[in-house]
């Protein structure tokens, strides 16, 4: 059966979700989920919505997809068992090489492998599934060809709609280095909804740069059922339960076949639009995949201004009420926002305190009426019940397989006796339980009289132990994962760059400008170690490429961002050097990692502090020393594909409202097409983590030689990078 999978921010929007025909709806427990700005669930409000999930046949799954240091291990583990034995479906982790260690312990427990992984070809879905998955939530950025080969192999997710994250999945940093707030660790505070302006073409306008629309796959859903997926995820636990409820009722519509397609996306739109939505790039960048000039929730179109006498007077067939509220663009972009007023006629007037022109766009953001409407379905399960009331003996209640007789024989009625529809009526009472009650057998015989107070204790006692079949809890209890002890040290320096010419280093990482050219000389001819760059996101032309590079030289093996770089590496008879995209930040994830023969050498986290990181040192473990710090994958054309006129540099700019300046670099992939990393404004300058070898990005560094030279060296860096920093190692990162 195919699945709509639903988002929870807190209880109201779970059971929008449900009562509007979601089949399964996805939620944050209080802690270690990646949205923990969002309202998320205690353990009585957990227990509640699981109870009215069961009745109403709908699946529960708990998002714990964040990366997890090593003194939270404990807790996460013990939190991820409660939500467990409490009812959960299935828990979605980020961390693939935790969630192995978790299934080897746990093999009961149902895991899904969160976007966060970046799974985005077979290799990846065929790790997780080595790891215990059931299920992979795939990238954004993963493409039709490549989900229909996934989707053959292993029980795939997709979203659908809702917002859409600018870097590729899980290797995000901008928040964490903008301002010391993870989105690997569930605290992003969306600092690329924010202006910026491109130095592109001569350009320095500042707009919403790295904004991108809102996901809206409508009608296409059927083209990702017919090559295998079954679960089509909405985003949106920072959302509002009508945006939930507007958005299971669209995707309901469209998955069942029934009327009204069209109505249930205007109420989607009124309800959140950024953008006037995209398909996403699954079905490759349209021209509405950026929203440069309007950032947050558009609404939808309801006419235009007409200034009147000093009032602005829309004409429009839709009819506003007190509690409306609009959105005005200009030219396409967004000047002010407006009220309701009154209605005059076939117009209504609006309220601005921007002055509004002739011809400005009116949009409906706040429409009262669809709000209610959506928020109106009720669902409910259904029980079915016996009754028994003989006179002379115990009366006997029956639903399922659950029985209760009474304390006493019925007694005969001294005046008017017990009829049926007293008692179906006392049964329809179901004391808060979400159900409808049918009845299969309500037989009275004799002349029965029944004191109300044993009546209502009789039916109380029922359905309690309805309540307690239904939420059946697991008795799972709670053994500390083990981790290997992690020994040794690395004194071996570690270089990624485009280019090795002067380059003297143990072990060279090559990152390409354009993934079809032949390997450089002075790599080939290198007297270092030799690694490819396995980037995070990476199709299946990426990885033939890839393997074409294989046969120009002797290669060790690849650098890589992506857990599909094991299977990779496997297939093609190569080690692997796990990058920071790796996310390695704590001991069990290492000792996991280290199991793999076809490891040869780890990075950990970027995010790790000194302490943190000291504890992951190893004789295989790398830290980044200094050097650029990669703080986004963009996969898609930030100038709107607008090649003819572009004038393709390798390096752009991208600059902020505060004038920090962050170096943007263009490369193209194994189709031709342009790819782009952002870098933070500032390098990392430091020598690392004592014990653990050095790992130096030197991708859009110009002088190699003078900062290979510094590595140990602070006061020598910091001429070598006039904008610098020491990342997280001296604070950490929320």
């Amino acid at each position: 059966m195919l699945e709509l999978l639903a988002p929870a921010g807190n209880a109201e929007c779970a059971k929008a979700a449900i009562n509007n025909g979601a089949n399964a709806v996805y939620l944050g427990f209080s802690s270690f989920s990646a949205r923990q700005s969002a309202g998320n669930f205690d353990e009585t409000a957990f227990r509640a919505i699981v109870q009215k999930a069961r009745f109403c046949g709908v699946k529960i799954y708990v998002a714990m997809n964040t990366i997890v240091k090593d003194g939270e291990l404990e807790d996460f583990l013990k939190t991820l068992l409660l939500v467990w034995n409490l009812g959960a479906d299935a828990i979605i982790l980020q961390d693939a090489l935790l969630g192995r260690a978790i299934h080897r312990r746990y093999p009961e427990i149902v895991l899904h492998l969160s976007t966060q992984a970046g799974v985005c070809n077979l290799a990846g879905a065929k790790f997780a599934k080595e790891c215990g998955f059931s299920r992979v939530i795939l990238a954004r950025e993963t493409p039709l060809s490549e989900i229909a080969r996934i989707a053959e192999f292993i029980e795939t997710e997709v979203f659908v709609q809702g917002a859409l994250c600018t870097s590729f999945s899980g290797q995000c940093y901008f928040s964490s280095f903008a301002g010391g707030n993870s989105g690997n660790r569930g605290r992003c505070k969306q600092p690329c909804r924010k202006l910026y302006a491109y130095n592109r073409n001569g350009n320095t306008e500042k707009n919403y740069a790295l904004s991108l629309s809102d996901l809206c796959v409508g009608e296409d859903i059927r083209k990702l059922a017919d090559i295998g997926v079954v679960s089509f995820k909405i985003e949106g636990r920072m959302r509002r339960a009508e945006y939930v409820a507007a958005a299971v009722r669209y995707y309901r519509t469209l998955l069942d076949g029934t009327q009204g397609k069209e109505s249930a996306l205007s109420d989607l739109k009124r309800t959140y639009n950024r953008g006037n939505y995209t398909k996403g790039l699954a079905f490759g960048q349209d021209k509405r995949f950026l929203s440069p000039a309007v950032q947050g929730h558009l609404g939808e179109k309801v006419g235009v201004v007409k200034v009147v006498g000093g009032k602005y007077c829309v004409e429009s067939a839709f009819k506003p009420r007190q509690g409306d509220a609009f959105k005005i663009l200009r030219d396409g972009k967004e000047i002010g926002g407006a009220t309701y007023d009154k209605t005059n006629g076939k117009t209504f007037t609006i309220t601005s305190k921007t002055r509004l022109r002739n011809g400005d766009g009116v949009f409906v953001t706040t429409d009262t009426a669809v709000n209610e409407r959506v928020l109106q379905p009720k669902k409910s399960g259904k029980i079915t019940v016996s009754l028994y009331f003989y006179e002379g003996e115990t009366p006997v209640v029956e639903c399922g397989n659950i029985r209760f007789a009474g304390t006493r024989p019925l007694q005969s009625a001294n005046s008017r006796p017990l009829t049926p529809e007293e008692l179906t009526t006392c049964f329809l009472k179901t004391d808060g339980l979400p159900v409808a009650v049918e009845f299969d057998n309500v037989d009275i015989q004799g002349n029965i009289f029944i004191p109300k107070s044993e009546l209502n204790a009789l039916r109380r006692s029922l359905y309690s132990a309805v309540v307690e079949e239904t939420a059946r809890g697991r008795k799972t209890e709670y053994q500390p994962l083990q981790a290997e002890k992690i020994t040794g040290e690395n004194g071996k320096r570690a270089v990624i760059a485009t280019d090795f010419t002067g380059v003297f280093s143990d072990i060279a990482i090559y990152k390409p400008d354009d993934c079809r050219a032949e390997l450089p000389e002075s790599f080939k001819n290198g007297s270092f170690e030799k690694y490819l760059y396995y980037p995070a996101f990476a199709t299946e032309n990426d990885l033939q490429s890839l393997q074409e590079r294989l046969k120009e030289t002797a290669i060790d093996g690849v650098y890589a961002e992506n857990y599909g770089a094991l299977v990779f590496a496997k297939e093609n008879g190569i080690k692997v050097f796990a990058g920071t995209g790796f996310h390695l930040i704590n001991a069990v994830s290492v000792s996991e990692l280290l199991q793999d023969e076809r490891v040869a050498y780890y990075t950990i986290s970027k995010e790790a502090n000194a302490e943190e990181a000291a504890a992951l040192r190893g004789e295989k473990a790398f830290a980044l020393a200094s050097g650029g710090i990669k703080i986004m994958e963009l996969c898609y054309c930030p100038f709107g594909k607008t090649c003819k006129v572009c004038d393709k540099k390798r390096v752009y700019t991208l600059t902020d409202e505060n004038g920090r300046v962050f170096p943007v670099r263009r490369y193209l992939a194994a189709d031709g097409s342009c790819r782009f990393e952002v870098y933070n404004c500032a390098e990392l300058i430091g020598k690392g983590v004592k014990g653990a070898g050095q790992l130096l990005d030197l991708t859009l560094v110009a002088d190699k030689e003078q900062a290979i030279a510094a590595k140990n060296d602070e006061q020598a860096q910091k001429t070598v990078y006039k904008n610098h920093t020491s990342g997280h190692y001296k604070r950490g990162v929320l």
